[in-house]
């Protein structure tokens, strides 16, 4: 006699048959999987800790197609979370167990390039440095520039309000899109921004970008583009010593310098990304920085000279500026390529994402050596310095239980350290999954329910994206009382829940 199936999982199958029949009228063949072997690619995103496998995966490729994804969905109170090229690091992209994922990924195309707006038009799933590439002819380029750039989409990008190397001199997503076009989770044709300077009504382009999937569908995107620089040069400046290197970073930005570029990373992480790419990196320096001028010729001779007498007083042991272009992407090269160094040398890591103001960068790098300690677990350090947006990469083995409980709490202790410093929970990866608990310790249950009220007016019955970027009050009560129990509130200046 066959054992009874467990209840759960014939409640899963008969859903999933249930959505399946429904999207199959609306959908090729070819643009819906639901067997498990299919549906296990799109169980996580970047960060890959935490796993679930999705219910059904729709891959539409007409706007009309999904549209009756999102109204099929909607009729049947099926959750939806929206996927590009799932390169996300705070799980904003993990499956929902009981919803459908919707990919994004055939919407690639680069639809109107205008060199004489400096605009270019395209479809959410356009990798980012692919429309750099597309307008490079031209003379231009889409400034934001992650690290994940050779593989993220603008989609994605628009959904974490994602930044780069650059973004101190020209800005993160928000400030080079001028509108994004989609659904609501009605299906509804919305429109955000506008291809003028301003658009009538509340900046509701601003509340799109950065909301994580959580308020609308984006399909479409109008980018800014902007001249290519005539020239550009790096200086690589060493430390001996951590303190003199975050106090560097205060001092370029007090002398009345924006550089284009200003990049700070550790003695672990200049090691791990030296024996990658050899970047010609001090491998004998506590800190390296990376800052970089761009420009006229005469500009940038000028901004590098002000710039290294300004490192050179802050107590640079050592200063190397690029001599050509070649020079320039190797310095650059290591910097791009800190994460999959990182994974040469763990078999896991968990990368945060908090934001400090730039006078606590080396208070931050020294309360994390002693976490290392705490905690048992290594971390290397890669900074957007210029901005004070910080990326320690945590190194553990997913495959331990208590290593990856250990990184948990190393990561959360990180987090609040940072809003203790006077910053925030992240900076440009979002909140996701990953930081769910720590929203609870930086924004109070007012602020919280605001957050919320924003979310139901998009999206009423909470199916975009759900259980992600605003915690519940359940949720904030018991990790209060597990932060209680285990002794780990230790800021005063921190909400008690």
């Amino acid at each position: 006699m066959n054992a009874p199936l467990d209840p759960v999982i014939a409640d899963r199958a008969e859903r999933q048959s249930q959505v399946v029949r429904a999207l199959q009228a609306a959908l090729p063949a070819d643009a819906l999987l639901w067997n498990s072997e299919d549906t296990t690619p799109y169980e996580c995103d970047g960060l890959t800790a935490y796993r679930q496998r999705p219910l059904v995966v729709a891959l539409p490729e007409t706007e009309g197609q999904v549209q009756a994804v999102l109204r099929i969905c909607h009729s049947l109170d099926v959750p939806v979370v929206a996927r590009g090229a799932g390169t996300g690091l705070s799980g904003g992209a993990m499956p929902h167990a009981l919803g459908v994922t919707l990919s994004l990924a055939r919407f690639n195309r680069i639809l109107r390039l205008d060199p004489a707006s400096r605009t270019a038009v395209v479809q959410c799933g356009v990798r980012n440095l692919a429309i750099s590439e597309a307008a490079a002819p031209h003379g231009l380029y889409y400034a934001p520039d992650p690290s994940s750039q050779i593989a993220c989409t603008i989609g994605g990008n628009v959904a974490e309000n994602s930044g780069g190397v650059h973004c101190l001199k020209y800005g993160l997503t928000l400030h080079n899109v001028l509108k994004v076009r989609g659904f609501t989770v009605e299906g509804e044709p919305v429109e955000f921004g506008s291809a003028a300077l301003d658009c009538a009504g509340y900046d509701l382009l601003s509340v799109v970008i950065g909301s994580e999937g959580m308020l609308a569908v984006a399909i479409e995107v109008t980018v800014k583009l902007v001249p290519k620089p005539l020239l550009a040069r790096c200086i690589m400046a060493s430390f001996d010593d951590v303190r003199k290197a975050g106090d560097a970073v205060a001092a370029v930005i007090a002398a009345g310098i924006i550089p284009a570029g200003l990049e700070m990373m550790d003695k672990p992480m200049t090691a791990a990304v030296e024996d990658f790419v050899h970047a010609g990196y001090d491998l004998a320096a506590e800190a390296i920085l990376l800052c970089e001028s761009d420009g006229t010729p005469e500009e940038v001779e000028e901004e590098i000279g002000r710039m290294s007498e300004v490192l050179r007083t802050a107590g640079a042991t050592a200063i190397a500026v690029s001599r050509d272009e070649p020079e320039r992407l190797k310095f650059w090269s290591g910097r791009k390529n800190a994460f999959p160094a990182s994974g040469r040398i763990s078999p896991d890591y968990m990368c945060m994402d908090s934001t400090i103001p730039r006078k606590r960068l080396a208070d931050i790098l020294l309360a994390i050596q002693e976490m290392e300690k705490k905690y048992g677990l290594r971390c290397a350090n890669v900074f957007h310095a210029g901005d004070g947006n910080l990326h320690p990469l945590i190194l553990f083995d997913a495959n331990d239980a208590d290593q990856l409980h250990r990184c948990e709490l190393f990561g959360a202790d990180i987090l609040e350290t940072s809003v203790a410093m006077g910053g925030t929970v992240t900076g440009e990866h979002g909140v996701g999954v990953e930081k769910l608990n720590s929203m609870c310790v930086q924004f109070s249950a007012g602020e919280r329910e605001q957050m919320l009220a924003l979310k139901r007016a998009f999206d009423p019955r909470g199916l975009l994206n759900p259980g992600k970027v605003i915690p519940t009050l359940n949720r904030c009560a018991e990790y209060g009382k597990m932060l209680v129990r285990g002794g780990r509130i230790s800021h005063p200046d921190l909400p008690r829940f």
